[in-house]
């Protein structure tokens, strides 16, 4: 993007917001510096985020060889380890990402500012230069120390204090969800209808006690790709993940089969392979930042635990309402909920390309927030808005070759295949609403607005609800997917509103 298409989006943007924020869609794709940037931290982020899953069929697949009742046993209680998992997890990456990246900048800006100063001073008269040179030389030993460059022949460590707070709070919330999980297990599995005479209780006992040994290098392994995110490095968290699951699916056959442990030993092999992405991420953090903060103080504790705590409600709203519609399908029939699962579960695998955008604008917003460079958030915003909107049109002509031409794949069944072809247009049609939705999430970490993230959140959960409940009730399945469709819909509106209003982080768009 030229700098005048750059001062024509910054003004236009100031007197209409939200059109602004659509004006050179020509230029979504333009292999410009800002362009490069967002597919350097996109792509590799949605790599990351679908190799999990990828990881996971596998290993379903190697469980499925045990036997149906195993496979269901563990079904449950990885869906219980997953909802544990989300709750910690998502806060605590998020706000990691946004601050590591605030605090990256701020240090680099303040060191650019104090080298300029250093540049300038070179200029004083003759007599005060021999006075000057050997300050130069010590100030760029140290500016270079702090940025973790190389200095007399070694590599020094980047102070952050975020990334300590990060690790910290992932290493405690990692051991706390670990005592809470292995001693709650029985409990959890009654409550998602596992009972005590079921055959399913047990495999899927010993599967989430195992597997609940691992949470705390779940939770520090993503709080160190939360840092990493905020250095505009997803390459080093894509490779961790994908050498941990190869390392998993390579152990799933040794310690089921080979060892004979069955379920135990799908448990101990994933155990393993997260505490092997922990290891590698750490070794490379290490070598980046300096871990140990100077003090207490320069933790900043409270500021995290304060945003993370709203964004844990916003995790709760958005989930409640998932979940509430997943009840009422249920509640419908089993027909009902299988055709619900197969478009839910299309519906969310989607979200993953949109999320890697959202990473990618969160990350850079962040530090142009930092650096109150706002014309490079305005743009930002506008071309992360843009791509995720044509991400979501292609995700569109996607999901109806997958929904409509290769239904069968999932079910056989006549009624299944009849509401699924209801639900195929609601997912279809809202793909460009989703993409659009969860970028507006990154746009709005971004620029650290998480009290406007939580509050709008909740109020889209508020109306969604009462409208699940009243158009299930009357439109049965179909009415579902309206609801869904609408809640979508508010969440995008929430995003666009922040900015249309000028209000927030955004109040400079008002000139």
């Amino acid at each position: 993007m030229s700098d005048y298409d750059v001062l024509y989006l910054y003004r236009n943007m100031g007197e209409n917001p939200v059109w602004g924020l659509f004006k050179n869609i020509r230029n979504v794709f333009k292999k410009d510096e800002l362009g490069v940037e967002i597919a350097q931290i996109a792509i590799p982020a949605a790599m990351a985020l679908a190799a999990d899953p990828i990881a996971s069929l596998v290993d379903t697949a190697f469980i499925g060889h045990i036997g149906p009742v195993e496979l269901a046993a563990v079904g449950v209680a990885i869906a219980v380890f997953n909802q544990a998992s989300k709750i910690a997890i998502f806060p605590l990456v998020s706000v990691t990402t946004s601050f590591v990246a605030e605090e990256d900048a701020t240090k680099s800006l303040s060191i650019d500012s104090q080298e300029i100063e250093i540049v300038e001073n070179g200029f004083a008269a003759d007599g005060e230069k021999e006075e000057l040179l050997p300050k130069v030389e010590l100030s760029s030993k140290s500016f270079s120390s702090s940025q973790g460059k190389v200095v007399d022949g070694r590599r020094n460590s980047r102070h952050n204090s975020s990334a300590s707070s990060a690790l910290l709070i992932g290493c405690i919330l990692g051991i706390i969800q670990a005592i809470f999980l292995i001693f709650a297990a029985k409990p959890l599995l009654n409550y998602m209808g596992v009972e005590s005479n079921s055959p399913m209780l047990n495999p899927a006992q010993k599967y989430l006690i195992v597997r609940s040994l691992g949470a705390p290098a779940v939770l520090l392994s993503l709080a160190m790709q939360g840092v990493f995110r905020g250095f505009k490095d997803t390459k080093t968290p894509l490779y961790a993940t994908m050498i941990g699951d190869l390392t998993n699916i390579i152990l799933d056959p040794i310690f089921i089969f080979l060892f004979g442990l069955g379920v135990t030993g799908a448990a101990v092999a994933h155990v393993i392979s997260q505490y092997f992405i922990s290891l590698i991420l750490m070794w490379r953090l290490m070598s980046e930042v300096d871990l140990l903060a100077p003090s207490i103080k320069d933790l900043q504790l409270g500021r995290f635990l304060k945003n993370g705590f709203l964004l844990l409600l916003r995790v709760i709203a958005a989930t409640f309402c998932v979940t509430l519609a997943a009840s009422l399908a249920a509640r419908v029939g089993s027909t009902s909920m299988a055709a619900f699962q197969v478009c839910l579960q299309v519906w969310l695998a989607t979200s993953l390309l949109a999320d890697g955008l959202a990473v990618s604008g969160q990350a850079i917003l962040a530090s142009a927030f930092a650096k109150n460079d706002y014309e490079r958030a305005t743009t930002t915003a506008s071309r992360v808005l843009q791509l995720g909107l044509v991400l979501g049109l292609v995700l569109s002509l996607i999901v109806i070759v997958i929904l409509k031409y290769a239904s069968t794949i999932f079910t056989a069944d006549i009624n299944v295949l009849h509401l699924l072809s209801l639900g195929i247009p609601f997912v279809v049609v809202t793909q460009p609403i989703n993409s659009v939705a969860f970028v507006f999430d990154g746009i709005n970490y971004g620029a650290s607005d998480f009290s406007y993230s939580a509050y709008s959140m909740i109020s889209v959960a508020a109306v969604s609800i009462i409208l699940l409940l009243l158009l299930s009730s009357r439109f049965g399945f179909v009415g579902i997917w309206l609801a869904l469709s609408i809640f979508m819909s508010l969440r995008a509106l929430a995003g666009f509103w922040r900015i249309g209003t000028r209000t927030g982080p955004w109040r400079y768009l008002r000139g």
